[in-house]
């Protein structure tokens, strides 16, 4: 496995140009940078994905990966490359399932050819390392002073490139996610619906909240996919509509296994998700949405939680939601705006459409409240949408052609 690894083999020139012009550091965040957390932990409240039982509790597994990509100028044709790899995956399980678990790193270790590099086991596959930890208490958990099941022991595998250097503060992170617990879902109100945001005409002009829905349309994977890819959930029966179950045993752990004995395989797919977006490109749903700035009917940063720069590359402004050392990230609501538009967003994780009701904006959805997985439509409701809120049922671009009619404008 050799870094920098090709992405995309030659870039266009007009691709060239937008990475520089969208992909650059910006204050807070590097976009460049792809990076993704999950925690699972067994508690009651998630006993059907979790497994947990009064009998069989305490498990524990911790994702965290930053992908790091850039341009390689030393062909005739610009590549994307990636350039940086970090990915830390950490198990709390019974010390009988952790011991097997070393047995099967060794043997995949084996399988794929890592190499002993003489310093505290560290293993060396090109430009890659691996170090395997066990903990009788996890370092993290007594800084938290969080009891450890009796009977429990830690393991962290990390995978990395060569004199990758990540600050403490980073790494520590996804624990402090974990310390802040679990997310407790919305509990949802009595919404209107409505056959076509006709309604907004009223409350105009709007802010504008916007999930993967715009992103789904342009060809950009949606969040489903990189849970597959990490192995976040495992599906039951191999069957979408037979539901998921969180991956909680290390013997499950398939990610690792991957990584370690099929790498060249493995990394491909971690950087799909980053190829695809760099390939899509703006869709008529963000044509429609810069009309509609540009005739005044919105204001402010679009408020996004997608890192694919399609609204910026739009030609509007963001406002990035998706972070997880802060919870409720700072967003501008202009004193004129009378409403909120969320299109393609299941639950309000940075309490953006909380704060705009506080404000006394109203808050309309434009979303299908449905998913598509392998090729099964499955009913996923908004989950907070309040009383006094209005959802219309459609997709981003023929919902937004509609209120576009409706305004007199021409896309």
């Amino acid at each position: 496995m050799l870094l920098p690894y090709v992405v995309i083999d030659s870039l266009p020139p007009e691709q060239a140009r937008m990475w520089h012009d969208h992909f650059s550091s910006e204050d807070g965040r590097d976009p460049a940078v792809e990076e993704g957390i999950w925690r699972r932990t067994q508690d009651p409240r998630n006993a059907e994905q979790s497994g947990w039982t009064q009998d069989d509790n305490g498990r524990r597994r911790i994702v965290h990966y930053r992908l790091h990509y850039g341009i390689d100028r030393s062909r005739p044709t610009d590549r994307l490359v990636l350039t940086e790899l970090y990915l830390f995956v950490s198990w709390l399980a019974p010390s009988v399932e952790i011991a097997a678990h070393r047995g099967d790193l060794e043997q995949w270790l084996g399988e794929g050819r890592w190499k002993p590099t003489g310093e505290g086991g560290t293993r060396r596959r090109g430009d890659l390392y691996v170090t395997i930890t066990e903990h009788a208490v996890h370092p993290q958990d007594e800084r938290a002073d969080r009891d450890t099941p009796e009977g429990f022991r830690s393991l962290d595998v990390v995978i990395q490139s060569v004199d990758y250097a990540l600050p403490r503060a980073s790494r520590n992170v996804p624990w402090d996610v974990l310390a802040g617990g679990m997310r407790i879902k919305e509990e949802r109100g009595t919404p209107e619906y409505a056959d076509d945001l006709s309604g907004l005409l009223d409350h105009l002009p709007f802010v504008l909240e916007a999930g993967c829905g715009t992103s789904v349309e342009a060809g950009v994977p949606p969040l489903h996919w990189l849970h597959e890819v990490y192995r976040v959930t495992a599906r039951q029966d191999d069957e979408p509509t037979q539901g998921f179950s969180f991956t909680m045993a290390p013997a499950q752990d398939i990610l690792v296994r991957e990584v370690l004995t099929d790498t060249e395989h493995k990394i491909d797919d971690m950087v799909s998700m980053f190829r695809r977006l760099i390939e899509a490109r703006p869709t008529a749903a963000h044509r429609i949405l810069k009309a509609l700035y540009d005739g005044g009917h919105a204001v402010g940063p679009v408020a996004t939680h997608n890192f694919d720069r399609l609204f910026a590359r739009a030609g509007l402004p963001e406002a990035y939601m998706r972070r997880y050392d802060q919870r409720t990230p700072s967003m501008e609501y202009p004193p004129q705006a009378r409403s909120l538009l969320v299109v393609g967003l299941h639950a309000d994780r940075r309490h953006v459409q909380q704060r705009a009701r506080e404000r006394g904006l109203r808050v309309f959805y434009l979303d299908t409240e449905g998913v598509k997985e392998h090729g099964v439509h499955k009913e996923y409701l908004i989950e907070g949408a309040r009383a006094g809120d209005v959802i219309v049922r459609s997709e981003a671009i023929p919902g937004l052609r509609r209120l576009a009619e409706l305004l007199g404008i021409d896309c």
